[in-house]
């Protein structure tokens, strides 16, 4: 009898042993690693009690796109793991991603229609849903009240067009020739919102690219003109790295950023009264434009543990995750229900902000920060054409000439 309880409890620690599913969840170090063992903690390892699945949070502190490439290549990726949408593109078309639409359609609590639009795009491909955004991010004009009070001009706001906006950011510039009206970084992450919304995509129909566009033109040539008259300056140009340090440094009245800038005005500039608002309209189209910038759970096509894997990236994408990020003011969530949330009602500048940044992720031409294969060597040519006009190095057409000619070039390789 004895004998037979012994083989009983060695069969159900056996049967038990088979049963435990650990998921392997892959992503950044630093600051990252605190945050995402804290909500394991406190959210998913609570909901996952009793189901034999287990969770361990493996952080890369050095560069994550070669780490997980790598580790997808070799077989010793993890089950989920961050996927940039800057990088996403080459990943997804390796096949070692896994197709995530049969999970969301047998799915309760997560499902397509559950995600902002605009995010889940940026993770599809011919129909296929690789990654579910976890967070974003888009561009909003952040103001100085400050400087448009000692100007007396009105605020930035809502209903602004290209023209009226750069009245207003003119009237500013002129009161103080050491005073300029907006932070002109020579990037296509800033400046690739306004050819958004003049209506230029950054591929066509056959996947080509044409900076001779129209469109493309038309926001290009506004962009640098105002570096040109001396309404905008470039933030190298002040000594400064970027347009949160330009705006910080009070020597600029606007600059074109994410929510990422509060934490920077919060430290550089803690006495600076400030404002948020959507982007522009282009005067013609009526439209504005914004750029997603946006992080995706991603699972590993050769997860042994796939249907655990879905279970825990529900709950890393779930609401109550969300609205504890939200509240953390870490990120913004990519939930379509969290628009009502209360945080954003809330009467500061920083609630505000983030509920601006949020609903620049649905209005206009809205596009991923995401070239396909070509990753960053796409925008390469333009931010280079752009720094050589803004420095007043070439003229506009000679710097788009040259820019399609080196932009045909990286994309015949």
């Amino acid at each position: 009898m004895k004998r037979m309880s012994l083989v009983l409890v060695i069969m159900l620690l056996v049967a038990s042993v088979a049963s435990a599913q650990q998921v392997r969840i892959g992503g950044h170090g630093g600051t990252d690693t605190v945050i995402l063992e804290e909500m394991i903690e406190l959210f998913i390892r609570p909901a996952l009690e009793g189901t034999g699945i287990t969770v361990q949070y493996e952080p890369i502190a050095d560069d994550f796109q070669r780490y997980i490439v790598n580790a997808l290549s070799a077989g010793t990726a993890p089950d989920l793991f961050y996927m940039d949408s800057f990088w996403a593109g080459s990943v997804m078309r390796s096949g070692t991603v896994e197709p995530l639409n049969a999970y969301l359609e047998q799915s309760t609590v997560l499902k397509g229609e559950h995600i902002i639009s605009s995010l889940l795009d940026a993770f599809t491909i011919d129909g296929r849903i690789y990654g579910i955004p976890k967070d974003f991010n888009t561009l909003a004009v952040f103001y100085n009240k400050d400087l448009f009070d000692y100007a007396d001009v009105e605020y930035p706001n809502n209903d602004d067009t290209w023209d009226t906006f750069y009245d207003k950011l003119a009237a500013v510039a002129a009161i103080d020739p050491d005073i300029y009206g907006l932070a002109l970084a020579p990037e296509y992450a800033r400046f690739g919102a306004l050819a958004h919304a003049a209506g230029f995509a950054p591929f066509d129909e056959n996947g080509q690219t044409n900076l001779l566009d129209p469109a493309f033109v038309d926001a290009f040539r506004w962009y640098t003109e105002m570096g040109q008259a001396g309404v905008g300056v470039m933030p190298a140009d002040i000594s400064q790295g970027w347009g949160g340090g330009a705006l910080a440094s009070e020597q600029v009245a606007a600059a074109l950023e994410g929510a990422w800038i509060l934490g920077a005005l919060r430290d550089e500039a803690p006495n600076m009264q400030f404002g948020a608002t959507l982007l522009p309209k282009h005067p013609k189209t009526g439209q504005r434009g914004n750029i997603i910038f946006t992080v995706a759970w991603g699972m590993n096509a050769n997860s042994p543990h796939k249907d655990a894997a879905f279970k825990v990236l529900e709950l890393l994408t779930s609401e109550e995750v969300q609205q504890w990020i939200l509240e953390r003011g870490l990120a913004i969530p990519s939930r379509v229900a969290l628009a009502d949330n209360p945080y954003f009602a809330q009467d500061h500048v920083e609630a505000q902000s983030n509920y601006t940044v949020f609903l620049g992720a649905s209005d206009g031409n809205v596009l991923p920060y995401s070239f396909g294969v070509y990753g960053g060597d796409w925008m390469q040519p333009i931010d280079q054409a752009l720094s050589a006009v803004l420095s007043k190095q070439s003229g506009w057409e000679d710097a788009l000439r040259e820019a399609q000619a080196r932009l045909d070039t990286v994309m015949q390789r």
